[in-house]
């Protein structure tokens, strides 16, 4: 039997239906968008459906969504491409501790070429203050960059409230909405966001695709130069297929968003309480209320979640964000949130999805509790 996958934050398979509307592009429907013939012009329909379907789900122009080879890239060419353009206006940006590897590394990457960067803090709950979004900015501010909603521990941000000041200054905004878009509504106006990150494999399309909302009369710098694709801001071939599967991806989410939610938090409530009811010394980390719906943080007192999760190979689950796992430190985000080291030590996200039953989630508890028992008494 294999295991219970519990880490749709990390990936997520690729839904059937997804699959079947890729098919075809990987088979007689080969063709470049950018040719003039036959089959250049259904490859190019092809992705403008798909194109039109994502910005439905956002709640915005096709002409405003740019396809990408990931949301690590979307992130990069936000970040970078408004600190190139703006260049000439300042050099300085504001971002929050907690924010993804791709948003963090690109901002260190700009910090070394003489830019300069506010990284703020989260409260207990890993929440961003909007306040300290406005006493941050500086005349010099040319961007500020916020994630929509946590990947490890699930707490969604005060993006609207943040958008708002942003705009009010006339700050270009930026959020990462990969762990959201797909889970919970990101319609762009009501965030009031200039910038919005996509990731495909976060909610049952392929890996290796990706998507970046630019708004329209924000300008960017390209990072890939080349031809004049995807509206001159990302050079080369599109990757039809996975651009389809996004697509489809989206129009699947657009139909079934509240639904799926209402089940996912159920379940997630559900995995909660029987761990708290079959192992003591269970913490919730991030927000009770403002978070994704299937997303799970705790901590197990004195348990390391290494130790823990190596010893279930019947639960797939994860110690933080499956982009730097394998680590033995504490997550650096439990510790902007103010947890002590051991409590961070012991954490497991378990993020439920599509096909996760409530056979699974109670098999899961009964595994997770055993263990917890076995490392407790083992000291």
């Amino acid at each position: 039997m294999p295991p219970i996958y519990l880490d749709y934050n990390a990936t997520t398979p690729v839904d059937p239906a997804v699959l079947d509307t890729m098919l075809p592009y990987l088979k007689g429907e080969f063709g470049n968008p950018s040719s003039s013939h036959a089959y250049g012009v259904h490859a190019h329909a092809a992705v403008e459906e798909a194109r039109a379907s994502l910005a439905a789900l956002l709640g915005c122009s096709p002409d405003d969504v740019i396809f990408t080879g990931c949301a690590s890239e979307s992130d990069n060419l936000a970040i970078k491409g408004i600190a190139e353009a703006q260049r000439d206006r300042g050099d300085h940006i504001i971002t929050s501790q907690v924010e993804h590897p791709a948003v963090l590394a690109t901002c260190r990457y700009l910090e070394r070429h003489g830019y300069k960067v506010t990284y703020l803090p989260v409260d207990s709950h890993g929440m961003v203050n909007p306040d300290d979004v406005s006493r941050a900015i500086t005349p010099r501010t040319i961007l500020i960059t916020v994630m929509h909603a946590n990947n490890e521990v699930g707490t969604v941000q005060p993006i609207a409230a943040i958008g708002r000041i942003a705009r009010a200054h006339g700050i270009p905004f930026h959020t990462d909405a990969a762990q959201s878009v797909g889970k919970i509504p990101a319609r762009v106006d009501d965030l009031a966001v200039d910038l919005l990150t996509v990731a495909g494999h976060k909610f049952y399309a392929p890996k290796g695709v990706g998507a970046l909302y630019i708004r329209r009369g924000t300008r960017l710098e390209p990072l890939i130069h080349g031809a004049g694709h995807e509206g001159g801001q990302r050079a080369g071939t599109e990757n039809v297929a996975s651009i389809v599967g996004l697509g489809e991806a989206s129009r699947i989410a657009a139909r079934n968003l509240a639904e799926a939610g209402e089940r996912l938090s159920a379940l997630r409530d559900r995995l909660h309480q029987e761990l708290v009811a079959h192992a003591a010394g269970v913490y919730l980390n991030g927000h009770p209320i403002e978070r994704l719906p299937n997303t799970l943080n705790v901590s197990f007192a004195g348990v390391d979640s290494t130790a823990l999760l190596a010893a279930l190979p019947e639960v797939a689950a994860s110690t933080g964000s499956a982009c730097h796992s394998g680590r033995t430190e504490p997550s650096s985000v439990l510790l902007a949130m103010g947890a002590p080291p051991s409590l961070a030590l012991g954490a497991v996200r378990f993020s439920l999805g599509r096909w996760t039953t409530e056979d699974d989630v109670d098999r899961a508890v009964l595994l997770v509790a055993e263990q917890v028992s076995a490392l407790r008494k083992k000291g």
